[in-house]
């Protein structure tokens, strides 16, 4: 049976929602907003996140008609109607990002309100979690961040995000200290501030030094694919991950994936997606969004269901924030789910 058929007909009441706005300063240039979805219904309250990145784009309406008896797939076909944001986003992956917020709320919600955990519905055993941590090296780049962090947990393992600011001698650095998982290349995104162009120097040096790591969403150019093609069986995608089609429109058969939840919207799209994963050998890793509250859990829990044993970019979000500091839960994270609904306790 598909994942998403063990979870569409769960009944769901909802009486009412309201919205709480996190914020985190990250920097003086930077401070992360999200939105906390509260459905409440039948005495039960269930939660969402929405990690819009847009600031000015938070908070939803909070005068959505979401009150009424539904089924999960019944209210997903309800907000697939519905205006979710009160003026154009200012980015177009927004409005998955909202809608998964709204949708895993409801999730949460009707599992508490028939009294199982997700682990439960999709007959899957929790695991503990292997995570990684992520981050860029700054500018002007340096291993000082990734060696403070090995100070503290020396078998930690990263995700890092190269830039064509990245020299030789840095990168011979970086594969002496052997601790990399994944390098994300953020040859997928668009006018965004983490926009990385194709650097044929910069993928042909990678590609050499780190010959077991995952390389992550590369720009496939006319200059890049013949230094990428002799590596396809290491490459991955993140970025224009938003479907089961997407994965099948990929220019390389990937043998891992970066599945990041509220890329894809609907828990269909979600599911669905695993369900392919599983059935075509491609092994995923999961991908957070910079969530401040319990977003960050609900990806956690489903990691620990589908891929726990990946490298996945799910740390405990105190990883996010600088310095590196000691006390932190490590890897792998023991399960957390708890008693009843979509919640993993951090």
């Amino acid at each position: 049976m598909a994942l998403y058929d063990a979870l569409r007909e769960l009944p769901l009441e909802v009486e009412s929602y309201a919205l709480e706005r996190l914020e985190q300063v990250v920097s003086s240039e930077f401070t992360r907003v999200t939105t906390v979805i509260r459905l409440r219904g039948g005495g039960e309250v269930g939660v969402g996140e929405d990690v819009t990145y847009t600031a000015e784009d938070h908070p939803p309406p909070d005068e959505l008609p979401l009150a009424g008896s539904h089924t999960i797939d019944s209210y997903s076909n309800l907000l697939e109607r519905l205006v979710l944001f009160t003026e154009e986003p200012g980015m177009a992956a927004s409005r998955d990002y909202r809608r998964w917020a709204f949708e895993s709320a409801a999730l949460d919600l009707a599992l508490r309100q028939a009294g199982r955990p997700l682990a439960s519905a999709v007959a899957r055993e929790p695991a503990p979690v292997r995570f990684v941590a992520s981050m860029g090296l700054g500018d002007p780049p340096s291993t000082e961040t990734v060696r403070g962090w090995l100070e503290h947990y020396p078998v930690l393992r990263f995700k890092l995000d190269p830039r064509s600011s990245w020299t030789e001698e840095l990168v011979d650095e970086l594969a002496e200290l052997d601790c990399i998982d994944v390098l994300d290349l953020k040859g997928q995104y668009e006018g965004t501030v983490v926009d990385q162009p194709p650097d044929s120097r910069l993928y042909r040096l990678l590609a050499e030094r780190f010959p077991d790591a995952m390389l992550e969403d590369p720009a496939v150019t006319d200059e890049t694919r013949p230094i990428l093609e002799p590596h396809a069986d290491r490459i991955t995608w993140d970025a224009i991950i938003h479907s089961v089609e997407d994965i099948e429109a990929l220019p390389w058969s990937p043998r891992s994936i970066n599945i990041k939840p509220s890329r894809f919207g609907r828990l269909e799209r979600l599911f669905d997606a695993y369900d392919h994963c599983e059935e075509k050998g491609i092994t995923p890793y999961g991908g957070g969004q910079f969530e401040l509250g319990p977003g960050r859990g609900q990806i956690q829990y489903l990691a620990s269901l589908f891929h726990p044993d990946s490298s996945n970019d799910v740390a405990p979000s105190a990883y996010n924030l600088p310095p590196p500091r000691p006390g932190l839960p490590t890897s792998p994270l023991d399960p957390a789910p708890e008693p009843t609904g979509f919640r993993w306790s951090t």
